[in-house]
């Protein structure tokens, strides 16, 4: 009934603006479309879009509301309008727009808040977040689907309501749309349960109105083009956060990609930019194009215009933006260039910017509820802005949790970008960091046996040994793959590594993240596109041959898999021993890596035997750990371990016990 209410109070909105057609101004965009009151930081930003509405005078005649400024962009047909909403109750606020002898009178909805920013628990270290790609996932049956040609893959082009952009939804081009939606995410909530993984990460799902290129789209989402809005080819706003109801009935929290260095090219803004400054290196798109995108090296884009010499794009390289010895010029480069030409770089020191951006993640938590944040290409954006919104986060939604992408493999660099680190001069506020380093160590260790010294469970031994770095080693992400590295199976199935890098990921002091579809072996690199280590769940889709979703549908070693994994996680779950136990590990010996977890008279060791030949852990040498206990529990078939003598171990054999 309350969203009903929400929804209704929008349409009012609208109606308001629309009504006035016939005066000037006329407001054809309000972002955010409303708000709520009750919050701890009282400033409202309104953004509104409309023909010449630069010099409108705005009044607000509303108990509790103030205007405290109006901003005039260099655009004629914007205005900022920033509201005091101290003492303010919901309802509906009009907004008095007034141009010479014409008035326009938009009613902003005010609304009540669900609950305290408080209330709002995000995800930890108790968590096993499950990152997916909605277009690759499931297509649901219940939302209305495209035409069917496109969905058998004959990919003719088709549109969506609401989707400017012509598009083709072709499964046999792994760059284009293959159709999976939110409502497939949906229809599958009883798969993750059974799974064991509490959270789930989808990457973006916000508006991508872009056209493709040729074979290739922006079906992965980095490419926003409207804040606000669900893409309506996953669903609507409506469906998401039904979505996020349900799974929060089923005990299982979603977290939401969002991008703050960058915008889609087709984003209103570029067709109509408010001020030169709100991107970063914008004087190119005032120039003459030179040459097309695709034709330039070193350029990976689907920008289908022009690039001229006043083009700038990021190096990619990240280390300027802690270097104490980094020049100007780099520093530039890395957190000012664009990452590619069909991604403008937003400026974050814009003030306006920041505002609308830090506005925009706090109304997706009040509007659906989301439980945490990731955070794309964190360290491309600036560093004060970015410290200005986690603050602000942090400050409204105290028990919340944000991750931020930092591609960079140095424990050091990973551990100076999160909160309270003394290893940086200002603080970030960002409570959670991923672990690259652990996901680069672990790749490489599957590779190599474990010798004596650097190489094998060397490497994972090595980096947990810069913990130290770290504020809270806890609340740091580690992973073994994504959507943007080549799979841990490679182009192979081995198990038993599998197997090794699972243990260890999910009994480490971290909050692991799983890759959709490594439960049931699914594998591929990124030597010819990102989309081969994006494939299609199999199942997930209208006339597949196999489904994986079921026991049934498994072939015996993949139910094998699953079920060890399923084991896993479910023994993880509401654990106290792995979630706040003391981590102690031990440097390999004969080629054996141990990890062991200790809280309130309970114990667990991880053994993997790194080698590709048989070893045996030498009980003797774990002894401040196994102390006068004989024996053991084996977590995933709970038979007995013996532990009165040394346990024999085979190749790359894994093994989790607890007493």
């Amino acid at each position: 009934m309350k969203r009903f209410v929400i929804l209704m109070s929008i349409l009012s909105l609208f109606t308001s603006v629309f009504a006035a057609k016939k005066t000037v101004p006329v407001v054809d965009r309000v972002e955010p479309a409303n708000w709520f009151v009750g919050m701890k930081n009282t400033q409202l930003q309104i953004m509104l879009h409309g023909e010449g509405i630069r010099e409108a005078q705005v009044s607000i005649d509303y108990a509790g509301a103030k205007v405290t400024d109006v901003a005039r962009l260099e655009s004629p047909n914007y205005l900022i309008v920033y509201v005091d909403l101290t003492g303010a109750k919901a309802g509906e606020m009009p907004i008095s727009l007034t141009l010479g002898k014409k008035k326009q009178v938009i009613n902003y909805p005010l609304l009540e808040r669900e609950m305290a920013g408080y209330e709002r628990k995000g995800f930890d270290n108790s968590d096993v977040l499950y990152m997916l790609m909605p277009d690759r996932f499931a297509q649901g049956s219940k939302m209305n689907r495209m035409a069917d040609n496109t969905m058998k893959g004959r990919g003719g082009k088709v549109t969506a309501e609401g989707i400017k952009s012509a598009y083709r939804v072709d499964r046999t081009q792994p760059s284009l749309r293959h159709g999976g939606n939110l409502a497939g995410i949906r229809e599958h909530l009883d798969y993750f349960k059974e799974l064991g993984v509490t959270a789930l990460w989808f990457t973006p799902v916000l508006e991508n109105d872009s056209p493709d290129h040729g074979n290739v789209s922006t079906y992965h989402g980095y490419a926003t083009t409207d804040y606000y809005r669900i893409d309506p080819r996953f669903g609507s706003n409506e469906e998401y956060r039904q979505l996020i109801d349900e799974a929060h009935a089923m005990g299982l929290k979603v977290v939401m990609d969002m991008i703050f260095n960058h915008c889609g090219f087709d984003h209103p803004w570029l067709s109509d930019l408010p001020s030169k400054d709100w991107l970063n290196n914008s004087e190119w798109l005032f120039a003459p194009k030179e040459a097309k995108a695709a034709d330039t090296p070193g350029q990976s884009t689907t920008y289908a215009g022009g690039i001229n010499k006043l083009y700038k794009q990021t190096s990619y390289k990240l280390t300027p933006t802690v270097d104490p010895y980094a020049s100007k010029v780099d520093l530039a480069e890395t957190v000012d260039g664009w990452f590619v030409p069909s991604m403008p770089d937003l400026n974050q020191r814009n003030p306006h910017v920041m505002t609308y951006l830090i506005q925009n993640s706090k109304w997706w938590i009040e509007t659906v509820g989301i439980d945490g944040i990731r955070m794309d290409t964190y360290p491309y954006a600036d560093y004060d802005g970015m410290a200005r919104w986690m603050k602000e986060i942090n400050e409204e939604y105290p028990n919340y949790n944000v991750v931020g992408e930092s591609w960079v493999v140095e424990p050091a660099y990973t551990a100076a970008l999160q909160k309270d680190s003394k290893l940086s001069e200002k603080n970030s506020y960002l409570n959670t960091v991923m672990d690259f380093a652990f996901f680069d160590r672990i790749n490489q260790a599957k590779n190599e046996d474990t010798d004596p010294w650097n190489n094998g469970m060397n490497r994972v031994y090595n980096n947990f040994v810069y913990d130290y770095l770290y504020p809270n080693p806890s609340s740091v992400m580690a992973f073994l793959e994504n959507h943007d590295t080549d799979r841990f199976l490679g182009k192979g199935k081995d198990v038993k590594k599998l197997q090794q890098g699972l243990a260890i990921l999910l009994t480490c002091n971290r909050i692991p993240q799983l890759y959709y579809g490594t439960e049931v072996l699914m594998n591929g690199t990124k030597e010819k596109t990102d989309g081969y280590v994006r494939c299609d769940f199999p199942g997930g889709f209208p006339g597949d041959a196999e489904n994986k979703f079921t026991a049934e549908g498994r072939t015996a070693e993949e139910n094998a898999a699953f079920t060890w994994l399923s084991t896993l996680l479910h023994w993880r779950q509401g654990n106290d021993l792995v979630t706040k136990g003391r981590m102690t590990q031990f440097i390999p010996h004969k080629g054996v890596y141990v990890i062991a977890r200790q809280y309130d008279g309970k114990t667990c060791m991880t053994i993997v035997n790194g080698q590709d030949k048989a070893a045996q852990m030498d009980v003797e040498r774990y002894a401040e750990i196994i102390g006068e206990k004989k024996s053991a529990r084996d977590v995933i078939t709970g038979k007995a371990i013996d532990l009165s003598a040394d346990l024999p171990l085979e190749p790359r054999a894994t093994l989790i016990v607890e007493f």
